[in-house]
């Protein structure tokens, strides 16, 4: 059997019809950026995510680095990240001049432990970007409290986490505000790149418009130096058919999570852990094992397509030398033993069982 680590063409297949009207209905428009139907998903995307505004921009980075800017973030500062994460988080820091300050993840979610930010803060920083890393939202309550105590502004990455719940909050509504990513395979992924800014502050929404568009409110009138990042038309399009689904297809994710979940409870792996008041929407399930590369090899034998999240630590990237010394042990740790199974919408029983026992019979 081969199983794909993610088959999107499977998951748009009982939506081509709408996504094809989108994009008839976008071409006739004419009308192809900030148009109707951008206009129509930040209203939508920002009513599902619990906040006032959404600001579509280009991609995930660029909604990270403009709401760092939209702060007066750069040169001289420094912003607390997970020392685990995509490379992105630390980019959109360091694209501001700032200097990102690596802190350790606490090893049972993998998320930033809140424990130890106040070791990290000094008199340069000025914000805390937690990420909600594989769909489960950080512990934001005790985040937000060490955050408050030292006047620090919140920017949640809730790129991999679209519909996910903290006490009942979705994510991208539990700090100042959060940035969040469309790629394609994200729970919420256009047909492209995409990203959007949430928040529910409207001086800081207005400054990312205005960011985004060439620093521009008035045509032809530039009064800050800004940049070109907007969710086309034809992305707001699709993305506001996809959704209408995305509800669903969270539910689906967790049932397949919890199948994974039982059928591997005997098999020599470490197995995700959910926090206790979190609905996680499993944008990855991700095991770890002290023999992964290994294990990686079997089951690419047996047809099961897997990914690792993240091979290589932010702190040992070429573009971050400076951070080569870093003692960051358990971001190493897991650097060495995560592996993400195949995880989507339409991923049947049967196709879990096999993963499942394709594990179990690794020794």
């Amino acid at each position: 059997m081969k199983i794909p680590f993610l088959d999107i063409g499977k998951l748009h297949q009982p939506i081509r019809a709408s996504l094809n009207a989108a994009y008839e209905r976008t071409v006739d428009s004419a009308w192809f950026i900030t148009g109707a139907e951008l206009t129509a998903f930040e209203a939508e995307f920002a009513q599902y995510s619990q906040v006032k505004h959404c600001v579509g921009v280009g991609n995930g980075l660029d909604a990270l680095e403009l709401l760092l800017r939209a702060y007066g973030i750069g040169p001289g500062d420094e912003v607390i990240v997970p020392s685990n994460t995509f490379v992105a988080t630390w980019l959109a820091v360091t694209h501001c001049g700032a200097t990102p300050v690596p802190v350790e993840p606490d090893i049972r979610t993998h998320n930033m432990d809140p424990s130890k930010i106040a070791a990290a803060i000094t008199s340069k920083t000025r914000a805390v970007m937690p990420v909600h890393l594989y769909g489960q939202p950080a512990d934001m309550d005790p985040i937000n409290a060490v955050a408050a105590e030292f006047g620090l502004i919140v920017i949640e990455d809730a790129a991999q986490s679209q519909g996910a719940l903290y006490n009942g909050r979705r994510a991208g509504s539990l700090g100042h505000a959060a940035g969040t990513s469309f790629y394609p395979g994200k729970n919420l992924g256009a047909l492209g790149d995409g990203g959007a800014v949430l928040t529910s502050d409207d001086g800081i929404a207005a400054k990312v418009r205005e960011l985004r568009n060439y620093g521009s409110v008035i045509k032809y009138k530039h009064d800050n130096v800004g940049y070109n990042s907007r969710l086309d038309e034809l992305q707001a399009a699709f993305l506001r058919v996809k959704l209408e689904k995305l509800d669903e297809w969270n539910e689906e994710r967790r049932r397949i999570a919890d199948l994974y979940t039982e059928l591997l409870q005997p098999a020599g792996v470490t197995l995700p852990e959910v926090s206790e008041g979190v609905a996680s929407v499993w944008h990855l399930y991700v095991i770890r094992s002290e023999a992964r590369d290994a294990l990686q090899a079997h089951l690419a034998q047996l047809g099961v397509g897997t990914v690792i999240h993240y091979p290589i630590p932010p702190h040992k990237q070429g573009c971050y030398p400076e951070y080569s010394g870093f003692e960051l042990p358990i971001s190493d740790l897991l650097a060495s033993q995560v592996l993400s199974l195949p995880m989507f919408p339409g991923l049947t029983d049967r196709q879990v069982e096999y993963v499942a026992d394709a594990i179990q019979k690794f020794r």
